[in-house]
């Protein structure tokens, strides 16, 4: 089966140091991987690299094959069908409404018409209900609350109908109740319609419930990638994060908790 991304020999750097040595990596249909690394790690950078805004440069090395394809070889737009981005954090600097953030992610699809279809409409509206705020879609997004205006841009996300999505903490901003909606509406997406996600998480455990597979970024350039099982140990969790993790079955739950600092002295 051939991937829907692919790694090859991945290099990422900046000015004075590497952040990953050879990554040779394979993203499948159904699978939802969880990126996890301590901050500076590269985890943003690797996200923005496999979407295509940050290009591949002088310090790195390595090949991006999206659908068997080099990702230089593709066009924005029709890379914009097959691969959708969260980024962490943006700006609104125009006071569009909610609405109409949804159907801006479905300008590619526009092939043939500028203004948008009656179906433009019923998909983003579809979207919209489906993270909880269709009633703000005649509101200004810069009015709204900082979870109110990321689940608009996740609905943004879903209207795109790109089957690999590339998520940075996507979960950031929300409360209790809408990480958990979200993390299991992703979740649904990979394992009943053969979507794939990539998602940079800080949070072990909502990550641990929803994802089969994990990179773990080192820090140092080395990597560790796999199904959660095998990758989201104690001890390699301790390593990568740079504190030591202990791990616990609660029932069908695994926890992740950090030790207190005077447990490992």
């Amino acid at each position: 089966m051939q991937a829907l991304m692919q790694t090859i020999g991945l290099q990422l750097s900046t000015a004075d140091r590497i952040l990953l040595k050879e990554l040779d990596w394979q993203i499948q249909a159904g699978e939802c991987w969880c990126v996890i690394g301590r901050n500076g790690a590269g985890k943003s950078t690797l996200l923005r690299t496999l979407a295509g805004q940050r290009p591949v440069d002088k310090f790195d090395g390595g090949q991006i094959l999206v659908q068997g394809k080099n990702i230089v070889a593709w066009s924005l737009s029709d890379l914009a069908k097959e691969r959708a981005f969260l980024p962490q954090g943006r700006v609104d600097a125009f006071g569009y409404r909610a609405i109409e953030t949804v159907l801006s992610a479905r300008h590619p699809f526009h092939d043939t018409h500028y203004w948008e279809s009656q179906t433009d409409i019923d998909i983003a509206m579809a979207a919209l209900h489906e993270l909880d705020v269709a009633d703000l879609a005649q509101r200004d997004v810069r009015s709204l609350s900082g979870g109110e205006r990321q689940r608009v841009a996740i609905a943004a996300l879903l209207a795109q109908d790109a089957q690999l999505m590339l998520l940075d903490e996507p979960a950031n901003a929300l409360d209790l109740a809408h990480q958990v909606s979200v993390m299991q509406l992703f979740s649904r997406l990979c394992r009943e319609f053969g979507k794939a996600v990539v998602m940079v998480s800080h949070d072990l455990n909502l990550a641990h419930r929803i994802a089969t597979h994990a990179l773990l970024m080192m820090g140092d350039g080395s990597w560790l990638a796999g199904p959660i099982e095998q990758v989201m140990t104690a001890d390699q969790l301790s390593l990568c994060l740079g504190h030591p993790i202990e791990r616990f079955e609660h029932g069908d739950q695994t926890i992740f908790l950090p030790k207190n600092s005077h447990d490992h002295n």
